[in-house]
């Protein structure tokens, strides 16, 4: 049985209908459809808890293909019905002099140490906001997926190096410091 698969999902301040074409779902942030594959089945054994399932097989006769598929249907499921009730938080911090970002609308503007400055147009569904220096900037959205690839765009610009530290981290995360040279 899968560890993940059979585990409920917690539905709650959520409007959920399973219907044939896919579970719709909405919240306070996100609605949706979210279609499974026709080899899982969902029910709702008790209000707001979803659960996901394995037709008519014996859990003993299932192959792990089809374990590490129910596994993965749950989780982004769960994922889909966490973000519509809350939406994701990201945080990425800005280290070096000089190093800032200017928020414009949906336009975020990086000032990065280089010749020009950076710019990137956020997707609909992102929001960002900054501190008062520009070097904090949270990024939310109900779409977990969406929101880790626009934090790893942002932070390809200017990846934080060893020798300096500068440069775009995520929030929280340890910069390796390596020694430089020595004579």
């Amino acid at each position: 049985m899968s560890k993940i698969g059979r585990k409920y999902i917690n539905t709650e301040g959520l409007q959920v209908e399973i219907k044939p074409d896919g579970i719709h779902y909405s919240g306070k942030h996100a609605s949706g459809i979210y279609v499974l594959p026709a080899e899982l089945q969902v029910s709702m054994p008790e209000p707001h808890h979803l659960l996901i399932g394995v037709g008519d097989v014996e859990h003993k006769d299932l192959s792990i293909r089809m374990k590490e598929i129910w596994g993965l249907h749950r989780a982004l499921l769960a994922s889909a019905l966490s973000g519509a009730a809350a939406p994701f938080e990201r945080g990425l911090e800005i280290k070096g002099l000089g190093f800032k970002c200017v928020i414009r609308g949906t336009t975020l503007e990086f000032t990065l140490g280089y010749s020009h400055k950076k710019t990137f147009e956020l997707p609909e569904g992102v929001t960002a906001s900054a501190d008062k220096t520009g070097q904090k900037i949270l990024l939310t959205s109900p779409y977990k997926e969406l929101l880790g690839l626009v934090a790893s765009k942002i932070r390809a610009f200017r990846k934080p190096e060893p020798y300096k530290g500068t440069g775009i981290a995520y929030a929280g995360e340890k910069i390796r410091r390596k020694p430089g040279k020595t004579k």
